[in-house]
């Protein structure tokens, strides 16, 4: 077989490994719309909407996290593969306005359920459950991450060597945070259902709990697409340099 018959097969491989990944990123901005649309309709329909009264403004907390720390944290992450043949530059300043937006809904979030806990007539305990911890760490990491990519990538910018030596560990804890707030959603949103159905109402499965369910596996499934998408070598930005 010649070399024009190689390079012929590699190139059709290529082409449909790129056509997976195009149905993949797809995929996950559905699933991820779906996810956003069942918590907004679940705090919407069967928790009172939405306002900032103390009995209501806890509801700005699930959708802000979801919104936030997961469908645009995951899309923030997409964009070096999605927007793989654009300046490397132009993505770097859209990668990092993206995470300015999640801190923001997650900052606002957080304020919301503390608002929840301290404000109502006899105040709620703060940072006593599981989901709390993680979640707060995960928001930590998150600040600290996006300070160290702005530094190191952005301004006032490492030394080539440093951003090289740099960028796997900034990968890495991009992911494991994302992995930490995925893992805090789950937590947080199994708390709420059995706080929302008590006395045995959640096993009864009502419609609540069915779409409280169908929601958390819509996290799941966005997040596994997103963690797909950014590991497979596959699906790589090209090659260039670290600037």
């Amino acid at each position: 077989m010649g070399k024009g018959k190689y390079e012929e097969i590699g190139n059709n491989l290529e082409r449909s490994s790129l056509a997976f990944f195009t149905i993949g990123i797809i995929g996950a901005q559905i699933i991820g719309l779906i996810m956003v649309i069942l918590v907004g309709s679940w705090l919407s329909n069967y928790r009172g909407g939405y306002g900032w009264d103390p009995k209501l403004v806890f509801n700005y907390h699930p959708l802000f996290m979801t919104l936030g720390m997961i469908f645009l944290y995951g899309d923030a992450m997409l964009v070096y593969r999605a927007f793989r043949s654009t300046t490397k530059l132009y993505v770097k300043i859209l990668h990092g306005l993206i995470q300015v937006a999640v801190f923001v809904f997650a900052t606002v979030a957080l304020k919301a359920v503390f608002d929840s806990h301290n404000k109502v007539a006899k105040p709620i305990p703060n940072m006593y459950s599981l989901h709390s911890w993680v979640g707060l760490t995960a928001v930590i990491l998150f600040g600290m991450q996006w300070v160290c990519g702005f530094v190191s990538f952005l301004f006032p910018k490492l030394s080539d060597g440093l951003r090289r030596m740099y960028l796997p560990h900034h990968k890495f804890w991009g992911l494991a945070v994302f992995v930490l707030c995925v893992a805090a959603a789950l937590m947080g949103i199994t708390e709420k259902a059995f706080f929302s159905l008590p006395n045995g109402q959640y096993a009864q499965l009502p419609g609540e709990a069915v779409l409280i369910n169908f929601f958390g596996v819509t996290i799941v499934v966005f997040a596994t697409l997103v963690v797909y998408l950014v590991t497979k070598e596959d699906y790589a930005r090209p090659v260039d340099p670290i600037n």
